[in-house]
């Protein structure tokens, strides 16, 4: 018997990362995956390693998410695979950096649109589909740099945007309630992942300070993260709504 059994699940960045070790872990936990990427080439391949582990897995890519009109459509075509479904796992973003003087205008919108407004997109596209289901699961991948500044790095995008991923699963939670949807997010410290493995070899000294603060002595991986979320979209917290979830080793209690 897996956590997810019978149910289906709608994941968002299956290309790497994060969200590719999402898909398989939910698949292995028996849910019915229906994902998507903005690059093809990237989900393409976590199809292959979910079929190849035993697990069932759809794939819409490319798909732009935060145009909102082509997140609509993928959560509808996601919808009509298995004819609704019980968990969407807002796990794509993507972010700039830059000091406030000094980052454009557009890389301000870039990620504002692709850490914030698309979560808004394929939420809002799946409101409707999970209120005829009777309820189901908003989960949202936020950030502690939406909890907290950041010395090492400047995230003041990244960090209001995630600070909004935030608070909307907070109103989410309000909204969803009496429709059985519940809101859920989980904020991630620093993770290893293949666009970050770098950083924590040759990455800026502020940064490996932090890393080597950690309480627990190590960066996060993919799966800590998974785990988390994991709960959060099972059955298990099926009174849990409106959580965010800090998954950092520890690190944000240090201030």
């Amino acid at each position: 018997m897996g956590r997810l059994d019978a149910k289906v699940a709608l994941i968002t960045g299956i290309g790497g990362g994060m969200g590719r070790a999402a898909a398989l872990r939910f698949a292995a936990e028996g849910a019915k995956v229906v994902g998507c990427d903005l690059i093809a080439e990237g989900a393409q391949e976590t199809v292959r390693l979910v079929r190849e582990a035993g697990g069932e897995i759809t794939n819409f890519a490319p798909v732009e998410l935060s145009d909102a009109a082509a997140a609509a459509r993928w959560v509808d075509e996601a919808a009509g695979v298995y004819g609704g479904f019980d968990i969407l796992y807002n796990n794509a973003s993507s972010p700039r950096f830059g000091p406030i003087d000094e980052l454009p205008v557009e890389d301000w919108d870039f990620v504002m649109n692709n850490e914030l407004n698309l979560v808004f997109y394929a939420t809002r596209a799946a409101w409707p589909h999970l209120k005829r289901r009777g309820g189901g699961v908003v989960l949202n991948v936020g950030s502690i740099a939406g909890t907290r500044g950041v010395e090492f790095m400047a995230q003041n995008a990244h960090g209001t945007a995630k600070a909004g991923v935030i608070n909307l699963t907070q109103q989410l939670s309000v909204e969803g309630g009496p429709h059985g949807i519940r809101a859920v997010c989980v904020s991630p410290g620093f993770t290893v992942t293949p666009s970050t493995a770098w950083l924590v070899e040759s990455g800026p000294e502020p940064l490996l300070k932090n890393l080597a603060r950690i309480p627990l002595g190590r960066p996060g991986q993919p799966e800590d993260v998974v785990n988390a979320a994991l709960f959060l979209a099972s059955d298990e917290a099926s009174w849990i709504t409106g959580i965010n979830l800090v998954v950092d080793g520890g690190n944000s209690v240090l201030g």
